[in-house]
């Protein structure tokens, strides 16, 4: 954490940010990337929780420079954590005042149906898109999900065990406020572990479909044939 104090046209004002990943959240680093243009007190604002406009009222704009380092050295950080296979075993929620501590599973078809599904879905959008963008057959060369994407994937895949209740898609969708508190170093991982698993899920998907669609053609098949047979003098 770096931290300094500067000069306003209102006074003196503290301004602390991180200095790395693990010391970000998710949402901060949703919050930047969301934004089309991106300044260093736009970061600043973001990491430190200050307002804009109280920044703005800073005297010397050379005083920013002392976090200008950190904010680029942050957004380099997180280039390397997308290809970062480190997945914790375990992460906290704070929910109230009840800390909720979830084990994490590698296996999304071990949760409810509903959020199975809606995490495949928001997967195949994901892939949907960069393919697009770069063709199906270099789009995994490309392939980066956007946080956003991460935050609700694991928004409906944490929801039933951190909180306890019964799958409900609407309430999962806000969970994705208590996902968004998780440092951004637990979060990517474990979302990129279930993007990277995403073929395999398809696979079986389609599997089962193909499986029940050849089963009826055989049976229709069949079914020719005997009334075929049947009517052979």
């Amino acid at each position: 954490m770096i931290e300094k104090t500067l000069k306003t046209t209102d006074g003196n004002l503290l301004v602390k940010i991180p200095t790395a990943l693990n010391e970000v959240t998710l949402g901060q680093m949703m919050e930047m990337q969301e934004k089309h243009y991106l300044n260093d007190i736009d970061a600043i604002s973001i990491l430190s929780g200050i307002p804009l406009k109280e920044l703005n009222n800073v005297t010397n704009f050379s005083d920013f420079q002392a976090f200008g380092n950190s904010v680029h050295s942050l957004s380099n950080q997180i280039k390397y954590l997308y290809n970062s296979d480190a997945i914790p075993h375990k992460v906290n929620f704070m929910l109230g005042k009840r800390k909720a501590t979830v084990n994490v599973i590698r296996n999304l078809s071990v949760e409810p149906a509903g959020a199975f599904m809606a995490a495949r879905d928001i997967i195949a959008d994901e892939i949907n898109e960069t393919i697009k963008l770069h063709g199906e057959e270099h789009w995994q060369e490309h392939f980066h999900p956007s946080l956003k994407a991460c935050c609700n994937l694991l928004a409906h895949y944490f929801f039933c065990r951190a909180t306890g209740k019964k799958y409900d898609e609407y309430e999962a969708e806000e969970f994705c406020n208590e996902v968004k508190k998780l440092r951004v170093t637990e979060a990517l991982p474990i979302a990129k572990h279930f993007f990277t698993c995403y073929p395999n899920l398809l696979k079986q998907k389609i599997g089962f479909f193909q499986r029940l669609h050849q089963y009826w053609r055989r049976r229709q098949v069949f079914r020719r044939l005997k009334n075929l047979n049947t009517s052979t003098p």
